[in-house]
C-alpha cells in the first residue's frame, strides 16, 4: 500500500519476531556456566574462608557436594584434591584450587592462575633418626607412599634400590616394621619427630594454587570471568595483610607526618570542617600498625583509628 501523504510505498510484515545472531549470542552469555572445583579435607578450612570473604557462595559445607553460589554462573562441586588437578586438565570442569604437590603427582597440564599460600607444606623422604642416608643406599628399600610419580622420580635420581608401596593415609605409621623410607607431607615436622623419624631429603615446597583448564582460558567468557573471580581472591588476600587507619592532624603537621605513612600509593588527606586540621586516611600492612600507631600519636595525630578491611583491589 502506498502512504497518500507522501506517495511513498509502505509494506507491511506480519512475519513472526525473530531473535537476531547478537541478541542468541547474548543470551547464550547468561546462560553460561563456569565449573569450579573446591577440594575436601585439609586444605578446604582455608579456600572456603576464601570464597565466602569473596562474597561468591552464601554458604560452603564440607559435608555438601554441591554447595550454594551467590552467583548464578558458577557452578561449584567439592572433590577430593587429589583428583582436582586432573578433572580440570581433562575439561570436566574450567577451575579449581588443589595443592602443587598434586598437579606435580598427576602431571597435569593446568595454568596456575594464583599462589593462595594457604598450607604450605614440603614433601620429604624421611627415616628413623638412627639411620643415614649412606646406610639407606646399602640395602634394598621398602619405600611408602601416597606419592607414586614424585616418589619413583625421586628415588630413580637418588639411585636407590627400592619396592615401592602405595599408601593411603596415616605414612608416618610404616616405620621401622613396614617400610625403610617414606616420603610424604609436612609442614612442621613434628609429626615425623614424634614418630622417631627424621628428614632426609626436602623433595617439593607447595600450597594451595588456584588453577585452570588452558581450553576454558581460549574462551572469552570463561577467561573473563576466571580473571575476575582472581582479582576478587587477590583482593581478599591482599585486605588480610592489611588495616585502615584513619587520624586527625593539626594543620601545621601534615607535612611532617604524611611523609611517614606506609601507603599503598598516597593518602586521602581532607579538610576538617572547621579547617583548623586535616582528616587523614591510609592502609597499612598489619605489622607496621603496631609501630606506627605510638609514632603518629608523638608527632601529634589525635583521635586515631584502626579498622579491618576486606577487600583492597591494588
Amino acid at each position: 500500500m502506498e502512504n497518500p501523504d507522501l506517495n511513498i510505498p509502505v509494506f507491511l510484515s506480519f512475519c513472526p519476531y525473530q531473535e537476531t545472531k547478537k541478541e542468541v549470542k547474548l543470551a547464550d552469555r547468561v546462560n553460561q556456566k563456569l565449573k569450579l572445583l573446591i577440594p575436601k579435607g585439609k586444605i578446604f578450612p582455608a579456600v572456603a574462608n576464601l570464597l565466602l570473604e569473596a562474597g561468591l557462595f552464601l554458604e560452603v559445607d564440607d559435608r555438601a557436594y554441591y554447595p550454594r553460589t551467590g552467583d548464578p554462573q558458577i557452578e561449584a562441586k567439592l572433590m577430593k584434591p587429589q583428583n582436582i588437578a586432573q578433572l580440570v586438565e581433562i575439561g570436566s570442569h574450567d577451575a579449581g584450587f588443589t595443592g602443587y604437590d598434586w598437579i606435580v603427582e598427576t602431571g597435569s597440564r593446568v595454568e596456575e592462575i594464583l599462589d593462595t599460600g594457604f598450607d604450605p607444606v614440603e614433601i620429604v623422604s624421611a627415616a628413623q633418626t638412627a639411620i643415614t642416608k649412606q646406610q639407606l643406599r646399602t640395602r634394598r628399600l621398602i619405600v611408602a607412599s601416597e606419592y607414586e610419580n614424585i616418589s619413583r622420580k625421586y628415588l630413580e635420581k637418588e639411585t636407590f634400590d627400592y619396592v615401592f608401596i602405595r599408601t593411603y593415609g596415616a605414612t608416618e605409621a610404616f616405620p621401622p616394621q613396614d617400610a625403610d623410607l617414606i616420603i610424604d607431607n609436612t609442614s612442621t615436622g613434628k609429626t615425623l619427630k614424634e614418630n622417631g623419624l627424621k628428614i632426609i631429603d626436602r623433595i617439593l615446597s607447595s600450597s594451595t594454587r588456584f588453577i585452570a583448564n588452558p581450553v576454558s582460558l581460549q574462551d572469552t567468557w570463561k577467561k573473563e570471568k576466571i580473571g575476575e573471580l582472581n582479582m576478587l581472591f587477590e583482593s581478599v588476600l591482599n585486605a588480610r595483610e592489611r588495616v585502615m587507619l584513619e587520624m586527625n592532624l593539626p594543620k601545621d603537621k601534615l607535612e611532617e607526618i604524611v611523609p611517614v605513612l606506609p601507603c599503598m600509593r598516597a593518602p586521602t588527606v581532607s579538610l576538617l570542617y572547621d579547617e583548623k586540621g586535616y582528616a587523614v586516611k591510609v592502609a597499612v600492612r598489619k605489622k607496621e600498625a603496631t609501630k606506627l600507631i605510638p609514632l603518629l600519636k608523638k608527632m601529634g595525630a589525635t583521635d586515631i583509628l584502626e579498622y579491618e578491611i576486606k577487600k583492597v583491589i591494588i
